[in-house]
């Protein structure tokens, strides 16, 4: 079950989600967004929804479920 849904079309690449992720759920994901972005992906196994890329997050990616 999907703990964190992405939006990776608005990602812009600041990373800042990899960084303050306290479990190492976040990381550079293989696939290139519309604006030549190397998105992030997360590991839903490892998320422990603590919302810290939620927050960090100035493009508004990521959405708590």
């Amino acid at each position: 079950m999907e703990k964190i849904k992405l939006d990776v079309e608005r990602c812009k690449g600041c990373y800042l989600c990899i960084a303050n992720c306290k479990v190492g759920a976040i990381s550079r994901s293989d696939y290139t967004n519309g604006k030549g972005v190397v998105t992030v992906q997360v590991d839903q196994e490892k998320c422990v929804q603590c919302g810290s890329c939620y927050t960090m997050c100035p493009d508004l990616v990521f959405e708590i479920l």
